[in-house]
């Protein structure tokens, strides 16, 4: 291998951390190690430890994605108390060309990239062309999106904090969750519904107003409900109206003619429910749009590799001779 031919890129979860050499636009995936947060001060404990292990290859960039809000340079995580600045990754692996960026944005890189077998269809749509916007939504720990846009100087990936805004309301029932959530977290946000947690405080908020409260994990509905139970499918089926309600509005401001592409594990448990339990019709749901609804397919994305894929794939193109747009 020559000098400079590898990149440095890791995936930072509230609990693990994924690291990897990449080499252009692929993962070396016999290079990847996992983790645990946990075991280490911070990040920069991490990547010491994995290119030590590696032989301190001699690497042009390094690259880290993280489930949180990025702001020049400095990543902050809700469920981790480390600080992840590019200062940091660029000094353990002491590359030249550093970048810190939101796991969604790795995921939007990421497109074009995925792994054989890894996307299914869930709703069709119109062919469209190459240069067409793309929206990638993640659910799982937490809930955002980010819209992906393909400019002259390269992928443009924009991040956001979506899963923050406020949960939208059609009907008396999503106002009474929405009061129960504001009466115990004083703000009803969309991941308070779309994110692991969220779909446990549903089955917890219907099984109080069915006068037999418990308290459910999500993977005890995703369990119960697989067996029929009736109450873990009621909460299923309104966890997956609001997802299509949500990703619907999220088309209609990101116009996302490329396709919305559905990451994260909580998206991949409720996969086989959302034909079954009319994801299309509330996401299409939009009065007289309605039918314009129809010119966004949307997909499920299995592909445990994305995120570091998406890192590897930015940094590539940072790399590239006269490239410079970023995000």
């Amino acid at each position: 291998m020559t000098a400079n031919a590898l990149t440095l890129v890791a995936d930072i979860g509230g609990t693990n951390t994924r690291v990897a050499l990449a080499e252009g636009n692929r993962v070396l995936t016999d290079t990847v190690e996992r983790f645990k947060n946990a075991d280490y001060p911070g990040l920069e404990t991490v990547l010491n430890a994995y290119l030590d292990a590696h032989g301190r290859p001699d690497c042009a960039g390094a690259c880290v994605a993280l489930a949180g809000p990025v702001r020049d340079g400095v990543g902050t995580m809700t469920n981790l108390d480390w600080t992840i600045d590019a200062e940091t990754v660029g000094r353990a692996a002491q590359a030249e060309t550093v970048d810190v960026i939101n796991d969604l944005q790795a995921q939007g890189h990421a497109l074009d990239h995925i792994a054989d077998g890894c996307l299914e269809t869930i709703v069709g749509g119109p062919a469209a062309p190459a240069h067409a916007a793309k929206l990638v939504i993640g659910v799982g720990t937490g809930f955002n999106c980010a819209p992906v846009h393909e400019t002259p100087a390269g992928r443009l990936v924009v991040p956001s904090e979506a899963g923050h805004a406020n949960l939208p309301i059609r009907s008396n029932e999503e106002l009474d969750l929405c009061r129960d959530f504001e009466t115990a977290h004083g703000f009803p946000a969309v991941e308070d519904v779309l994110s692991g947690r969220g779909l446990a405080h549903v089955a917890n908020w219907m099984s109080r107003r069915a006068g037999q409260a418990r308290e459910y994990s999500a993977a005890q509905v995703m369990e119960l409900a697989e067996t029929g139970d009736d109450l873990a499918r009621e909460a299923l089926a309104f966890f997956v109206r609001i997802l299509g309600t949500v990703t619907g509005n999220l088309s209609l401001i990101h116009l996302p003619f490329g396709g919305v592409f559905l990451i994260g594990g909580v998206a991949r448990a409720v996969g086989p429910y959302l034909v079954e339990m009319g994801f299309d019709d509330a996401m299409r749901d939009k009065g007289r749009f309605a039918g314009f609804m129809k010119n966004f397919p949307v997909y499920l994305v299995s592909d445990d590799y994305a995120a570091l894929t998406g890192c590897a794939r930015h940094l590539a193109q940072k790399l590239a001779p006269g490239k410079s747009v970023s995000g």
